[in-house]
């Protein structure tokens, strides 16, 4: 049975710290604000980020440099025999198209395999998940990645934005849109479903946003995924960046009290999510998860 390494990036919610405790290998990702890197969750914390961002500082993301992937494929390599990489979607990001072409290259094939699977969040949280659970059942490199690929649209997500500042700074709405939506007080939703963030609808309010998604949620639910609603293996997840604790915790209890026979999970809105969203943003989503079989 080969030794693998389970590795994934900072896009998952998972930061560098959290996953030595987990087993998990994590790729931080870069943030620039006002002209100088940073790595998430390496010399930037999210309180830090969100201050910055908040305060207005300049802030784009980049994908991590091939030579920090080797880097750490290389690492890696001196004490397992695979590593399975999973970053975030590659309609996202390029960091999966350049993982993949980087893996083609001798010294790592038949060693590396990169996971195009879809996800983002906590999505892509619980591929990293299944994929140690399926390492420590005896799969292989390649088993896993196959598994996960093919199970990759067995999720879904919705995103509600609180300002339409920061789609603003990046290009995706025009100023006059974003002037007229902070007139109107719109809350855009966002959607994820395999590899692009597309526009879904749009709501008075973040409250009314949050009934939006729900709904949304719910028609997925009972549409494509009722199956594995029946085998109790979806879950629903909840994600956000900066906001009132009293606020999330109510959202996180009218999530549950939705979805009462689903495990809920949580994780914050990594930095790359957050520059695009702004603070205030929320997230909710369902996702497939593999049953550890020693518990069934």
């Amino acid at each position: 049975m080969p030794k693998i390494a389970i590795m994934t990036d900072s896009n998952c919610g998972i930061m560098p710290a959290e996953g030595e405790k987990l087993g998990i290998h994590v790729l931080p990702m870069p943030v620039i604000i006002d002209g100088q890197t940073f790595c998430e969750g390496i010399d930037l914390t999210l309180e830090q980020f969100h201050e910055k961002q908040i305060s207005g500082a300049d802030i784009t993301t980049s994908q991590p440099s091939p030579g920090d992937v080797e880097a750490m494929w290389d690492e890696l390599l001196r004490n397992y025999d695979e590593v399975v990489f999973i970053p975030m979607s590659s309609g996202l990001s390029n960091t999966c198209q350049t993982a993949s072409m980087l893996a083609g290259e001798e010294k790592y094939d038949g060693k590396v395999f990169v996971v195009d699977n879809h996800r983002i969040s906590v999505t892509q949280t619980q591929s990293v998940f299944d994929a140690k659970q399926l390492a420590e059942e005896g799969k292989s490199g390649k088993e896993i990645r196959d598994i996960l690929e093919n199970e990759a649209m067995d999720a879904s997500i919705y995103i509600a934005v609180d300002t339409l500042e920061y789609l603003k700074k990046g290009g995706r709405i025009t100023a006059a849109a974003a002037a007229i939506g902070t007139v109107l007080k719109l809350k855009p939703v966002l959607t994820i479903q395999g590899d692009k963030l597309d526009s879904f609808a749009k709501s008075r309010g973040m409250k009314a946003a949050f009934r939006t998604m729900l709904e949304a949620l719910r028609k997925d639910i009972d549409s494509r995924f009722p199956h594995l609603r029946e085998q109790g293996l979806l879950k629903v997840g909840i994600a956000n960046t900066i906001m009132e604790p009293e606020k999330l915790e109510h959202f996180k209890d009218e999530l549950q009290k939705n979805f009462p026979d689903m495990e809920l999970f949580y994780l914050p809105l990594t930095m790359s999510i957050g520059t695009h969203t702004g603070p205030g943003a929320l997230g909710i989503g369902t996702v497939r998860f593999r049953k550890n079989p020693e518990l069934s």
